[in-house]
């Protein structure tokens, strides 16, 4: 059981700095400022299901995609972190994941549970890079239903940050929000890096070989 606890723990840790659910609450209840509490509820299950449905799709499927363009491991994880090195700086420098195009239309949208909550706004391109990246560290079962737990329950975690997300706002401030989505902005930056290095190195010792 100790393989499935790690890459349960593991799966969160590396994915809800980069989901991060709670710059995901301004952007939730700007976009259903219109709704009643009862849709808005709904609103915030559907983004948990639909980030669940997206990040499981690309887990399970994600060495199935490498082997169909014959991509290797190596370059895979260089690629990751570029991506997710990219999310990271927009996160340090405060800049929005939402491009103002997306919000306007955004907010004439009635559903807005998987664009542009879940993608890509939670589950964007850096998640799903270190979806995939955390898929090959993946050999047994234990280790695959640990990470897929682990996806579950960081979903269930979006749900309750976003139902939960108006008196937190208030409390935190955007002062207290902007520092901690900076904090974990940097320590992306670190797992960036690392996808990085890892990648470069094995795929050296590939050529080398």
């Amino acid at each position: 059981m100790q393989p499935l606890l790690t890459f349960l723990l593991g799966t969160i840790a590396a994915l809800f700095p980069i989901t991060d659910p709670i710059a995901a609450i301004p952007v939730f209840y700007a976009l259903t400022a219109k709704q009643s509490r009862r849709q808005r509820l709904k609103q915030a299950r559907q983004v948990a299901i639909n980030v669940a449905a997206v990040l499981t799709v690309f887990f399970f499927m994600g060495k199935l995609i490498l082997a169909f363009f014959g991509i290797s491991l190596p370059v895979v994880r260089i690629a990751g972190g570029l991506i997710v090195g990219h999310t990271a700086w927009q996160m340090v420098t405060s800049q929005d994941r939402l491009t103002q195009q997306e919000h306007i239309e955004a907010a004439d949208k009635v559903d807005i549970s998987l664009t542009p909550m879940a993608i890509p706004l939670i589950s964007g391109p850096g998640a799903i890079a270190m979806t995939i990246s955390l898929s090959t560290r993946c050999h047994t079962w234990l280790e695959y239903l640990g990470a897929w737990l682990g996806i579950l329950l960081l979903s269930a975690m979006v749900y309750l940050f976003l139902i939960l997300g108006e008196p937190l706002s208030r409390a935190w401030g955007i002062t207290d929000r902007g520092a901690l989505t900076r904090l974990l902005g940097f320590l992306i930056l670190a797992i960036a890096v690392q996808f990085i290095a890892d990648g470069s190195l094995a795929l050296l010792q590939t050529l080398l070989s």
